[in-house]
């Protein structure tokens, strides 16, 4: 199925991506490691089934220098062994802050506890703001049909410049 709907050829679609882009860069620009916010960001595209971001998510954490076998164990964390504490409560977090109707209490006290252990506050406040992001971008990518596969690294950043 071709994409519906072209995000980067539309003036008003291009408007709110640099406007969404922006709020994407206070993440960028926060303490919360870029690794975590590549895993984070994959593993919600990943659950949410949009091509384009896993696509973009993998691609930019390789290009970043993260090792395969990480990117590639993302969907499976709980059952790996390369992913540390903090690591394992970003993702937890991500899953919880996606499947928000798959569960009446939302992100569960158990998943909070572990990410306000490894988290300070400015990188709690980047990693709940990164979680509706990506959700937000990927009902974006997946409405419209943005298929995956095409994507280079720096691509997106490039394209709002």
């Amino acid at each position: 199925m071709d994409a519906r709907f072209n995000l980067f050829d539309n003036e008003l679609a291009t408007k709110f991506a640099k406007r969404f882009a922006n709020a994407g860069m206070v993440i960028q620009q926060s303490t919360l490691p870029k690794s975590t916010q590549e895993l984070v960001s994959l593993r919600a595209s990943q659950i949410n089934g949009c091509g384009w971001c896993i696509d973009m998510h993998t691609k930019e954490a390789a290009a970043a220098g993260e090792a395969a076998v990480r990117v590639n164990l993302v969907a499976a964390w709980r059952e790996s062994t390369v992913f540390t504490e903090a690591e394992q409560a970003a993702l937890a977090l991500a899953e919880e802050g996606t499947r928000l109707a798959d569960a009446h209490e939302g992100v569960s006290d158990a998943t909070w506890d572990q990410v306000r252990k490894h988290y300070d506050d400015d990188q709690i406040a980047a990693l709940v703001a990164l979680v509706a992001l990506i959700n937000a971008a990927n009902r974006l990518a997946v409405i419209v049909h943005q298929k995956g596969g095409s994507y280079e690294p720096g691509m997106f950043a490039a394209a709002l410049s």
